[in-house]
C-alpha cells in the first residue's frame, strides 16, 4: 500500500486513541478538573507524544536502525551537556554571568556551548589536528572506522580522502577556515551595511532614495545566483591565486549580505530618528557622529545583534554552498563544503558499513550543529530584547 494510505491510518488510530483516553481520563479520575477541563487538541497532543515515543522505541529495537540509535544517544548527549553547562554557569563566574546563566533555557546554554566549542577547535586548529590540512600521507582512500578488513587503519580514524589527506585533520581545519571566513564576512558585511544603513536613516532626503534604490536592486537578483557569477567573473581576475579567489569571494558575500544589514539598520535607525532623545541632541548642536555612535546605535543594537546571528547562519552556509560547488574556498585549504562534495562516494557503504558511511555526514553534521546552536543563541537574545516572560 501507499505510504499515504499508512501516514491517514496512523493520524486516525492516533485521533481514536486521545479521544478514548480523554474519556477514560476523566472517568478514572472521577471528572477532575485537570482532565474535565482539557480540550481535545491537548489531548490529540498527548496521544501523538505517545505516538512518537512508541515508533522510536521499535525504531531503536530494529537491527538496521544504526543511524537512528546514533541520532537519538547524540540528542541525549548534547542535552546532558548542556544542562551540565548551564549548571556550570550558575555556579561559577561573577554574580552578573551567573544572573544570565538562572534565567537562560537549555537550548541557548546548548548553543554558547557549541558556539564555545567551535571557537576553540577553530583557535588551536593547528594543535588539536594530528596531521596538516595539506600534508598527503600516501596512503589514499582509507575508509573510515580503522578497520583492516574494510580497508581501514587504526592511524586514520576517520580515514583519508582521495589523494591520501587525513579527514580528521581537514575536519578540524575546517572550522578554523569555514567558520572563521564566515565570521569575518559577516562583520565587513555589518559595518557596510549597518554604517549606510543607520547613515541613511539620520541624513534621509536623496542620500536615503539614493541608497535604498540601489540596494533594492541587488536584493532582487538571487542572491545565491549573483555570488556565482560575480565569482566566475571574479576567477578571471584572479588569474590562479587562490588567496587572491578567496578574498574576492569574502568581499562579494559581504555586499551581497550588505544590504540585508541595510534595511535592518535603516528600518530600526528610523524608528529611533524620531524620538525625543535625538531631537534633543540636535538641538544641543551634536555632530553626525555622536547622534549615531551615541544616541541611536546603542538603542539599535539588540536587533542588530540578532541579525548578526542570523546573518552569520546565512554566510556560513553561503561559503559552504559555494565550496560545494567548487567556487568557494579553494584548495588545499580545508573546508566542510568541499569535504561533503569529495566524500560522497562514501555514502555508498552505507547499507553495511555505517561508520564508513559516516565520513560524509560528518562536515554536513558540523555544518547543521553550528547553524542550529547559532540560531538557539539568536532565539534567546530575541527573546530577551522583547521584554516577554518565559
Amino acid at each position: 500500500m501507499s505510504l499515504w494510505f499508512w501516514i491517514i491510518a496512523a493520524l486516525v488510530a492516533i485521533a481514536a486513541l486521545a479521544r478514548v483516553g480523554l474519556w477514560a481520563a476523566r472517568k478514572l479520575s472521577g471528572n477532575a478538573p485537570r482532565f474535565r477541563d482539557m480540550s481535545y487538541g491537548v489531548a490529540f497532543g498527548y496521544a501523538l507524544a505517545l505516538a512518537a515515543i512508541a515508533a522510536g522505541v521499535w525504531l531503536w529495537m530494529k537491527p538496521g536502525a544504526v543511524y537512528f540509535r546514533w541520532a537519538v544517544m547524540g540528542f541525549a548527549i548534547c542535552a546532558v551537556a548542556a544542562y551540565l553547562f548551564r549548571l556550570m554557569g550558575r555556579h561559577v563566574g561573577p554574580e552578573s554571568l551567573k544572573r544570565q546563566f538562572r534565567k537562560m533555557p537549555l537550548t541557548a546554554a546548548f548553543g554558547i556551548l557549541v558556539i564555545i566549542l567551535y571557537a576553540v577547535v577553530a583557535i588551536f586548529a593547528g594543535w588539536i589536528a594530528p596531521h596538516g590540512q595539506e600534508a598527503v600521507l600516501g596512503a589514499a582512500n582509507i575508509v573510515p572506522g580503522g578497520d583492516p578488513a574494510m580497508g581501514g587503519d587504526p592511524a586514520f580514524p576517520l580515514g583519508t580522502d582521495r589523494i591520501g589527506r587525513d579527514i580528521l585533520s581537514r575536519l578540524i581545519y575546517g572550522a578554523q577556515n569555514t567558520v572563521g571566513l564566515a565570521f569575518a564576512t559577516t562583520l565587513l558585511a555589518f559595518f557596510l551595511g549597518g554604517a549606510l544603513g543607520l547613515l541613511a536613516a539620520v541624513v534621509g532626503g536623496w542620500l536615503d532614495q539614493v541608497l535604498s534604490r540601489g540596494v533594492d536592486v541587488l536584493m532582487a537578483i538571487p542572491s545565491l545566483i549573483f555570488a556565482l557569477l560575480l565569482l566566475t567573473i571574479a576567477s578571471v581576475w584572479a588569474e590562479g591565486a587562490r588567496g587572491l579567489m578567496t578574498l574576492y569571494m569574502v568581499l562579494i558575500i559581504a555586499v551581497i549580505d550588505s544590504t540585508r544589514v541595510f534595511r535592518l539598520a535603516r528600518a530600526v535607525g528610523i524608528g529611533i530618528v524620531v524620538m525625543d532623545y535625538v531631537e534633543a541632541a540636535k538641538l544641543r548642536g551634536e555632530g553626525m557622529g555622536h547622534l549615531v555612535f551615541r544616541e541611536i546605535l546603542p538603542n539599535a543594537m539588540a536587533p542588530l545583534l540578532a541579525e548578526f546571528g542570523l546573518r552569520f547562519c546565512f554566510v556560513f552556509l553561503t561559503i559552504a554552498s559555494l565550496s560545494f560547488l567548487g567556487v568557494g574556498i579553494q584548495p588545499p585549504l580545508a573546508d566542510w563544503g568541499t569535504m561533503v562534495r569529495d566524500l560522497a562516494q562514501f555514502i555508498n557503504f552505507a547499507a553495511f558499513a555505517p561508520m564508513v558511511a559516516l565520513a560524509p555526514l560528518l562536515p554536513a553534521l558540523s555544518i547543521a550543529v553550528l547553524t542550529v546552536g547559532v540560531n538557539f543563541v539568536v532565539d534567546w537574545m530575541l527573546h530577551r530584547s522583547s521584554g516577554l516572560k518565559s
